[in-house]
């Protein structure tokens, strides 16, 4: 019997026979070597033959109706086998090798197929610049092409990858032009995702009223046609964020559940547990967090149970504890999921300091005279820490006092509500010279 290597050998002279036939061959034969390469993608270690298979039917140069629909199933295929393998040069090069085939089809076809493979490079880890490049490298050639309606979406995407990235105002100067371009085409479309882009580009620069003002538009445009529940899902998202941000923590966690809803109808898991974590977040804000429990175990917990649900529970519990060591433990156990996503993060820094006012009134609620050390080793945070924090809450009024520096201590003073006799009696004169002026206007007409 052939030995394995003989085997392989044989194997890789019939996927060159294959390949070499392609200008000869009819559609019947590429659906068969289409068919090959779908059994060989499926097979462990032929990932490479597979490529070359794909790659033969996309650089065929026939032109039947059948071959066009197989090479581009080709095309979407060797994209993904690149993104699988983490190859986003050959990405690109294939995007760029294919650009004659797209004189030959649709142009609404030519455009989801170069944004399915942006898409697939952004499946791949650390290619940011690399996809703000391909961006770039795309939209030169489709205003080469004078092709605006795909120029204007990779832009739009552009501008999304440059708020990624953290180029806030580029974005904004992209958006700009692009959004007055748009707007006289009346693309109601494609001009809800740029006033959602432009909303978020507000917000990372913490612009909440422009970031208000872009939604609401974005909103206003959607209304008039049919919405996506992907991109409803990212627009009910945006405005539970903006909701949380001025403390409406209640509107916040309905619009967070209606971002929820459309998430899963999308079938985006990663954004739905994005959805949760955020109306846990809400919950907690909210000082209900006896309600985190009952989320995390009802149906929609249960589906996207893990590390971030995890996350919320330990936050929860804290919060119910008040204790700040129980907090930092879960901050520093879950990074992953609190501090390193923006907005939970400055919520919970809030929460945190909320949580650290409430500690130190409780412990110097009983003293007219404490040491800083003290306080410091009861609460369990730096000496000089919890000094800032009092200074703080002094000069914002949270309690009457003064830092004695030179002893280490603080010395409160008993709040001085005022004597209320005085205002009382004000008000009691007030009354009584409205009750004379009355009275004289009444004699003025009886003696009149």
């Amino acid at each position: 019997s052939p030995s394995p290597s003989a085997l392989e050998r044989c194997s890789a002279c019939s996927v060159r026979r294959q390949a070499m036939a392609m200008d000869t061959s009819t559609g019947d034969d590429l659906a068969e070597v289409y068919a090959t390469a779908e059994a060989m993608e499926a097979t462990t270690g032929k990932y490479d033959k597979a490529v070359e298979l794909y790659l033969s039917i996309v650089q065929t140069d026939q032109q039947s109706e059948e071959v066009v629909k197989l090479k581009e199933q080709a095309i979407y295929k060797l994209g993904a086998l690149y993104a699988r393998g983490q190859e986003p040069e050959k990405l690109r090069a294939l995007l760029q090798s294919i650009r004659p085939f797209f004189a030959t089809i649709p142009k609404a076809k030519t455009a989801k197929i170069v944004r399915s493979l942006i898409d697939l490079v952004a499946q791949i880890p650390d290619t940011l610049s690399f996809q703000i490049e391909l961006c770039r490298d795309s939209i030169e050639w489709c205003r080469a092409e004078k092709r605006s309606f795909l120029r204007q979406r990779i832009e739009s995407r552009l501008a999304a990858l440059y708020l990624q990235g953290g180029q806030y105002n580029t974005a904004l100067d992209l958006l700009a032009t692009l959004l007055r371009e748009v707007k006289r085409l009346d693309d109601k479309p494609l001009l809800v995702e740029i006033q959602l882009v432009e909303s978020r580009v507000h917000h990372a620069l913490r612009n909440v009223p422009k970031a208000k003002a872009s939604l609401t538009s974005a909103r206003t445009a959607a209304n008039a046609i049919y919405c996506p529940p992907a991109l409803q899902a990212q627009i009910d998202l945006m405005a539970g964020t903006l909701h949380a941000e001025e403390k409406d923590y209640k509107t916040a966690f309905s619009y967070y559940y209606e971002a929820l809803e459309n998430s899963e109808a999308s079938n985006d898991p990663e954004q739905a547990v994005n959805c949760l974590k955020y109306m846990l977040l809400c919950k907690v804000m909210t000082d209900s967090s006896d309600e985190v429990n009952a989320i995390i175990t009802g149906k929609a917990g249960i589906r996207h149970a893990g590390e971030a649900m995890d996350a919320m529970r330990a936050v929860a519990a804290a919060h119910q504890k008040r204790s700040l060591k129980a907090f930092e433990e879960a901050t520093a156990a879950y990074s992953k999921h609190l501090r390193d996503d923006p907005l939970v993060s400055r919520h919970l820094d809030a929460l945190y300091d909320i949580l650290l006012q409430s500690n130190i009134c409780r412990i110097i609620e009983p003293f007219s005279r404490v040491e800083i050390s003290h306080i410091s080793e009861l609460i369990g945070l730096p000496v000089q820490k919890v000094e800032a924090k009092l200074s703080q809450m002094i000069l914002d009024r949270k309690f009457s006092g003064i830092l004695d520096q030179g002893a280490g201590c603080l010395v409160a003073f008993d709040r001085d509500d005022g004597e209320k006799t005085y205002d009382a009696t004000l008000d009691t004169l007030s009354n009584m010279s409205r009750v004379v002026d009355s009275l004289y206007l009444k004699a003025q007409k009886i003696t009149a």
